[in-house]
């Protein structure tokens, strides 16, 4: 496994990606995005992996192991011991460099923009100088071999670490951010990337473009399960992630992170809903 630096765009790292290329890994691979802090969620997810037989050689995430929730330090701990790569988030880049505000890419004065506010002062309070220093040390992008097809895995774009890249979006979208791929890590066969929270596979002319989810917080569809991808054989199957919602809201609420986002965990909705495109959004919303 070696880490180089490679020409590219991400915003926040003076226009150069940091690569790390885990090599051959054939058999299944677990991946996921969003621990979010949730630390009931990221312990049901290690158990998943433990009942497949999966060490951390073969779980890969997508970035943001700190957000909303409010275990900050045992998650990033649980994650650490796990062995799992990841990629730097937003959250990663923010917290490490002891920013200001998280850099998730809300429109300014969005329900989004407003609620971080809470969250991540909680985060950057929480998260010590060693849980800082490791999310400077992750990588920017991660790529690797699985049965002879080359994946690269970024968080949100590589044209911004915080872009929102939707199922629904054009096809010129998705062209602009596998070209940047590419001049950073060389040609690939498949995308693999997070943050925009919802899971979902879109086949472009390039390749897949595959999103796992997000563990810590439900995909907005008005069910307690996130949701996170297997990776086996060449095929990527989306699962749902049961763990105890009930208790990683409560854990929220003493903390005092009553922003909404404690109320997502049971209802399975987002509080800030305005952050999607309108086809994306619930009836409520969709309709105005």
């Amino acid at each position: 496994m070696a880490y180089v630096w490679a020409q590219g765009s991400l915003h926040s790292r003076e226009e150069r990606v940091m690569l790390r290329d885990l090599g051959v890994i054939n058999g299944p691979v677990l991946l996921f995005g969003g621990p979010y802090s949730n630390a009931q969620a990221t312990r049901a997810l290690l158990a998943e992996a433990a009942a497949r037989g999966l060490g951390g050689a073969q779980m890969i995430c997508t970035g943001d192991v700190v957000a909303y929730g409010a275990a900050v330090r045992t998650t990033v701990e649980l994650i650490r011991t796990s062995g799992a790569a990841v990629v730097a988030g937003n959250c990663e880049q923010q917290l490490g460099a002891a920013a200001e505000e998280c850099g998730c890419g809300f429109e300014p004065g969005s329900t989004c923009d407003l609620l971080s506010a809470g969250w991540y002062a909680h985060a950057r309070d929480q998260a010590d100088a060693a849980a800082k220093a490791w999310m400077l040390a992750c990588p920017d992008m991660i790529v690797f071999r699985h049965q002879g097809a080359r994946y690269a895995v970024i968080h949100g774009g590589v044209t911004d670490v915080a872009r929102f890249v939707w199922p629904s979006d054009a096809d010129a979208v998705f062209e602009a951010e596998w070209q940047e791929v590419e001049a950073a890590a060389g040609p690939v066969d498949h995308v693999i990337a997070g943050h925009c929270g919802l899971a979902f596979i879109r086949e472009t002319p390039q390749g897949r473009w595959i999103n796992p989810g997000v563990i810590g917080m439900p995909p907005n569809d008005g069910r307690q399960q996130t949701r996170y991808g297997i990776l086996d054989g060449g095929e990527v199957t989306i699962h749902r992630l049961r763990y105890d919602a009930d208790g990683a809201a409560a854990e929220m609420r003493r903390a005092a992170l009553t922003q909404g986002y404690d109320g997502a965990l049971l209802s399975g909705y987002w509080p800030s809903e305005d952050i999607l495109p309108e086809d994306l959004r619930g009836p409520s919303l969709a309709s105005g």
